[in-house]
């Protein structure tokens, strides 16, 4: 016998959608509105009906009262009898369910109801019989009705009270009224609900596709993702709405574009951001690797617009390139020293197998001074730059320096007044940057000496500190710079010579150079040296070490 096959549990519904909860929540509430509204309407329309049953009953017993023909007729022997056709007569004309002419004692002379004539009628008569006009609610013969009775004065007696009308309409006579308002009341409610919970479905319709359907907890969590995301990354992200306004930035990217405050939705023009970068953030089109430059950073800018049938803004994301670049800055300097190297051991060779090959032929004087006069001029060098430059790293760098130019056909020199002291540099102002400064400036130097006009290259260096601070001049005997080019030297891209293969890094050296002297306070200059090139000067305060000579 084969036993059932269990069912599986049945999987309990999940919340609904945020739009379907609104929905829910709103058409309640449209409902509750047209309740309310229906009710209030209800009851006003029962008040009313009651209000204006009242004036037609005061305007049908009042007509009555003042007609000089019903005076005249309470006056006869047999008052019904000219009464009650007249009254049954204004009854219908008028509207209302009954009007009744009776004698001041309450005996009835007119009745729709002509079995009722003669008997007592059955409500209040005091204040009609004072002179007044009033109305009441009342039970009669017809039922409870809303009456008005009013007194009937006879000129011929001196106006003395000698009969009073009652007219009046009944409480079914208003209520069928009430009910014929009531099913349009209805009729106006359910349409109102029915258009109300098709706007409703409308709005949320399109509010399910705005949030794909997710509920309030569903949205919660990704926001607490979104927020956590954002706080998280160390890379630099940047949200522009279509005008170009900050509509999202996260703590990285404020910190690599050096932006305090609140910035949301601020123009990218407002930002204080160099040109290029602005111009980059404000450009719809997409980017990849860009190499841009602030006061303090290298960063790599991305870009992609976010469209949706039109432009809605752009998301960029920045990179902190600026270690990278310290870091290629540093590989180029030992790629240079290594380069500097290898042209010397081959040199030394040479010069080697010269030596070897004059003492083989029986001249050894000449091995001698030729090998003494070789070994003085290297040493004469290094004993110039380690003498007047005590800091090792920009010891290191001239060497290498001076040996790339040789080995290029130029020279380098070190001026008589270059100066530097042990532990004159501060710890604030790193090796990296000096190198990042000095090697850049004397490269663009052996660079721009190479065009010269026929003179061999050569590059002055002067590096001194005193007075309170760093002194780095780099000149060359190059063609200079022309005066209109003067203010784009330091500007990202900058450069007399082509890059090759199309490369973003040609004209990044001296712009690099200018970020980090602006980073440390410090200034430079661009002027015509001696030898009619460019020249360049660095000024940079040494405060840290003021502070340890007062110390």
């Amino acid at each position: 016998m084969r036993l059932p096959r269990p069912r599986p549990p049945r999987r309990l519904p999940g919340p609904r959608s945020l739009a379907g909860q609104l929905f829910a929540v709103q058409v309640v509430l449209v409902a509750a509105v047209v309740a309310v509204c229906a009710v209030f309407a209800y009851v006003s329309a029962g008040r009313q009906a009651e209000e204006t049953a009242r004036r037609q009953a005061t305007a049908a017993a009042t007509a009555v009262a003042d007609s000089p023909a019903v005076a005249a007729a309470a006056r006869a022997q047999d008052p019904t009898a000219a009464l009650q056709p007249y009254c049954e007569r204004l009854r219908r004309d008028s509207g209302v369910d009954f009007v009744v002419v009776m004698a001041p004692d309450g005996t009835r002379w007119t009745h729709p109801e002509p079995s009722a004539i003669g008997g007592k009628y059955l409500g209040h008569t005091g204040p009609a019989l004072r002179g007044e006009v009033f109305a009441e609610t009342h039970m009669g013969v017809l039922g409870p009705s809303v009456r008005v009775v009013a007194p009937v004065r006879d000129p011929a007696r001196g106006g003395r009270i000698t009969a009073l009308v009652s007219a009046g309409i009944t409480i079914a006579t208003i209520s069928e009224q009430l009910r014929d308002q009531v099913l349009a009341l209805l009729g106006v409610a359910a349409a109102a609900l029915a258009l109300g919970g098709l706007g409703t479905y409308v709005v949320n319709a399109r509010l399910r596709r705005h949030t794909h359907g997710m509920n309030a907890a569903e949205l919660s969590r990704m926001y607490d993702y979104h927020e956590a995301a954002l706080h998280a990354v160390r890379e630099g992200l940047l949200m522009l709405d279509g005008d170009g306004r900050v509509a999202l930035i996260n703590d990285g990217g404020r910190e690599l574009l050096g932006l305090a405050g609140d910035v949301v939705g601020r123009p990218v023009d407002a930002l204080g951001l160099p040109e290029p970068l602005t111009g980059a953030l404000r450009t719809a089109g997409p980017r990849v690797d860009e190499l841009h430059l602030t006061g303090e950073r290298v960063l790599v800018v991305n870009s992609a617009p976010v469209s949706g049938g039109r432009h809605r803004g752009t998301v960029v994301t920045l990179r902190d390139h600026t270690e990278l670049q310290a870091l290629s800055g540093e590989l180029d300097s030992v790629r240079g020293f290594a380069e500097a190297l290898r042209s010397q051991a081959h040199e030394a060779a040479n010069r080697l197998h010269t030596v070897v090959s004059l003492i083989e032929l029986g001249r050894a004087e000449e091995a001698v001074e030729f090998a003494t006069a070789e070994l003085e001029l290297a040493q004469a060098l290094t004993d110039r730059v380690v003498g007047a430059v005590a800091e090792p790293v920009l010891a290191a760098l001239l060497l290498g320096k001076a040996a790339q130019a040789n080995e290029h056909g130029g020279e380098l020199v070190l001026t008589p007044d270059s100066r530097i002291d042990d532990g004159v540099i501060p710890p604030n102002l790193p090796a990296r940057d000096l190198v990042t400064v000095l090697g850049n400036l004397i490269d663009n130097a052996l660079d721009a000496a190479a065009q010269g006009h026929g003179a061999p290259p050569q590059v002055r260096v002067t590096a001194r500190a005193d007075g309170g601070e760093l002194l780095l001049c780099v000149a060359d005997n190059g063609p200079g710079v022309a005066a209109d080019a003067t203010a784009e030297v330091f500007r990202r891209g900058w450069s007399t010579k082509e890059a090759a293969g199309g490369g973003t890094a040609r004209g990044l050296g001296l712009a690099l150079v200018r970020q980090a002297v602006r980073r440390h306070g410090g200034t430079i200059a661009l002027d015509r040296g001696p030898a009619g090139g460019a020249r360049f000067t660095v000024r940079l305060p040494l405060r840290a070490a003021e502070g340890a000579v007062a110390r």
